[in-house]
């Protein structure tokens, strides 16, 4: 898989400390378990934007290939915090439309790895009671053998309610906007029924509620073409921690966070 989106590389961290530790200077973000958070409010929606391999990889001299591998474990993780909280509904950053654009090699790797990770975990988070779903453009650039494996663990896993995870793969926020227009379009919808109501019922999943919190790892503030419909009014925690350093705890901060904050979607409180 691959977590990063425009990953700058070697020597372009973040301004932050990287220490893991709380905005208040509590315990460190890795040590949180969800008791710590378990009484305040919970998000429904959690998306992750998962940066940093190649940059954990390059750290210890080794192929970014390695950072990608060491990720699994980070998503492993996360998805078990989530479950752990309650939260029904999580999204991971798998592989963008501009990810094409990485090294032939280094693609040919995540596509395989991807179809790995599936065949590796699919029974496990079946057995958790996880749904698996995945969002974005099913295009001839998808290895067929990929998308297989996709197939497999949506049918396998479809009657699952715990939590949704959906993982987003060749996905671009800007492409599935023009995707909902384009399926406004070919059905024949007049200029003026083109409303935030028709053009929500046509994005990969309407039912799926918006992201109340995102999470961005590797110190990078910005979104990266991720979710920009639904992330209008998200609360928004950029964690200076590289992606295969992630763990559960550092979710429960970024809930922790989230806790602390006033949600006004436009109004006053």
């Amino acid at each position: 898989m691959d977590y990063e989106q425009g990953d700058p590389g070697p020597g372009a961290e973040g301004t932050g400390s990287g220490d893991g530790r709380g905005s208040d200077g509590g315990v460190a973000a890795a040590d949180l378990v969800a008791a710590d958070v378990a009484d305040g409010p919970v998000p429904a929606h959690v998306a992750c934007v998962m940066d940093g391999n190649g940059r954990w990889a390059a750290r210890r001299g080794l192929p970014r290939t390695e950072g990608h591998a060491a990720g699994e474990a980070a998503l492993l993780d996360a998805v078990e915090g989530a479950l752990e909280l309650g939260i029904p509904w999580i999204t991971m950053y798998a592989f963008s439309t501009e990810n094409w654009r990485r090294p032939p090699d280094e693609v040919r790797y995540l596509m395989g790895f991807n179809e790995g990770l599936l065949m590796r975990r699919r029974d496990e988070l079946n057995d958790k009671g996880v749904r698996i779903r995945f969002a974005g453009r099913r295009d001839w650039r998808v290895p067929k053998r990929v998308l297989r494996r996709m197939d497999e663990s949506i049918e396998l896993t479809r009657d699952n309610r715990r939590c949704t995870l959906t993982m987003a793969f060749n996905y671009g926020g800007r492409a599935e906007i023009v995707d909902a227009v384009r399926a406004l379009v070919a059905e024949g919808v007049r200029p003026e029924k083109v409303t935030e109501k028709a053009i929500r019922s046509h994005l990969y999943f309407p039912d799926q509620p918006d992201p109340d919190l995102v999470i961005r790892t590797s110190g990078e503030h910005r979104v990266s073409n991720f979710l920009l419909w639904q992330l209008a009014y998200s609360e928004l925690v950029f964690d200076e921690v590289l992606w295969p350093d992630f763990r559960r705890g550092h979710l429960f901060a970024a809930v922790r966070d989230f806790q602390r904050r006033q949600r006004r979607y436009g109004g006053v409180t």
